[in-house]
């Protein structure tokens, strides 16, 4: 385990009584912030809630039950941030608060990718009870946050609303002030990125910097993965839909289906982790570039989907450019999807080397991770299904 210094936390001045279960912590008011002020009546405004006039305005510690909390801190540092959908009804002069749904506050010091990606992992396990919303859930991130007087803003404020809060600060002292400042307001927590970094530290036997990602003590020089990424970007963006056939052969993977199968947003996936994707549309009627047939067959994948949901995506697509039900075209009937489909099943079946992968319900991020997992397994010759990459 890692030393980590405790900060002392601002705006706490006592703990809760263990004996007295009712007690609650004495909390030093906040000074307010006129830039918070001013996205709270903003956002009350756009989301067409009538705005608290009233001139009790003076800011009273976060209490327990009985006494009114202060108005709402809303800090938003990036438009990943999801708006708090709240509303307020008065019962006897005091103003209640009200949210639908849960809510789960993300925290990170820099962008939240990880906080983010780790929530909605999470999230997908209750599908069967978001989907009908009998468990509806609001997330909100906030981003940036390296400063322990913002931590304590948003810590109040998810205590009003009972939100869940999940946190990843690499300063031991921000997160130390996290997890103190839950514990005291009782607020569910957890600290995403701490026993990760604490478990690699004790493997390695080396301690963790602290520090943030683009904080001022950590350099990122170009490195030559870096503009790997670049060109892969770029030829990528020169191959989509079948263009310059000829290079196909300086692809790393090619990527063949139908229409709406999803090839290039899984191409552009592909290609910001630094691998060069090229990508072949399959249209009946349209001979197939000789080159494909001439390229490694072990760096081909063919894309295939369920013929229902193929064609509702493609009636979905023809509505986006303007044609009406009453514009007929085999593009989206039926027949002519599985027509299609059937089409590229036989080449497909013609080139056995070419693994064919099922997009049906698959978000660009699964299906990615099969390609590449198939593609290391086949480039490496792995006895065990794995992707290696050397840091």
């Amino acid at each position: 385990m890692i030393a980590c210094p405790t900060l002392s936390l601002p705006n706490l001045n006592s703990t809760p009584s263990t004996s007295d279960p009712n007690s609650e912590p004495q909390v030093r008011k906040l000074k307010s912030s006129s830039q918070l002020n001013r996205w709270s009546r903003a956002r009350a405004i756009r989301s067409g809630r009538k705005l608290d006039r009233s001139g009790n305005r003076s800011g009273q510690a976060v209490a327990g039950v009985k006494s009114p909390p202060p108005p709402p801190v809303h800090f938003q540092s990036t438009e990943s941030g999801a708006s708090l959908d709240t509303e307020k009804t008065s019962d006897g002069g005091d103003d209640v608060e009200k949210t639908a749904g849960k809510s789960i506050y993300m925290i990170s010091d820099g962008t939240g990718w990880t906080a983010e990606h780790s929530v909605n992992a999470a999230l997908g396990q209750f599908e069967f009870c978001l989907v009908d919303r009998g468990c509806s859930v609001n997330t909100h991130l906030f981003s940036g946050i390296d400063d322990v007087e913002q931590l304590m803003e948003i810590i109040k404020q998810s205590a009003k609303e009972g939100a869940m809060v999940a946190y990843t600060l690499a300063d031991p002292s921000m997160a130390e002030s996290a997890e103190q400042a839950c514990k005291i307001w009782g607020i569910p927590s957890t600290d995403i990125l701490g026993p990760i970094t604490e478990a690699i530290a004790s493997h390695l036997g080396v301690s963790p910097s602290g520090l943030p990602r683009g904080a001022p003590g950590r350099n990122f020089p170009l490195s030559d993965e870096y503009f790997k990424r670049i060109e892969a970007i770029e030829f990528t963006i020169k191959q989509d839909d079948g263009a310059l056939p000829k290079n196909l052969i300086n692809a790393d993977i090619v990527l063949a289906g139908v229409s709406r199968t999803g090839k290039t947003p899984l191409s552009i996936y592909l290609a910001q982790k630094g691998y060069k994707v090229a990508n072949v549309p399959i249209v009946m009627g349209v001979e197939l570039p000789k080159t494909l047939f001439q390229v490694d067959p072990e760096k081909v994948f063919g894309l295939t989907v369920n013929s229902v949901v193929l064609q509702a995506i493609r009636r979905a697509r023809a509505k986006s450019l303007g044609f009406g039900a009453e514009v007929r075209s085999n593009y989206s009937e039926m027949d002519y999807v599985r027509e299609e489909l059937e089409f590229a099943g036989r080449i497909f079946a013609q080139n056995p080397a070419w693994p064919v992968i099922e997009v049906t319900g698959k978000a660009i991020e699964e299906t990615a991770a099969v390609v590449l997992r198939l593609y290391h397994d086949r480039k490496n010759r792995c006895s065990m299904p794995r992707i290696s990459k050397r840091y």
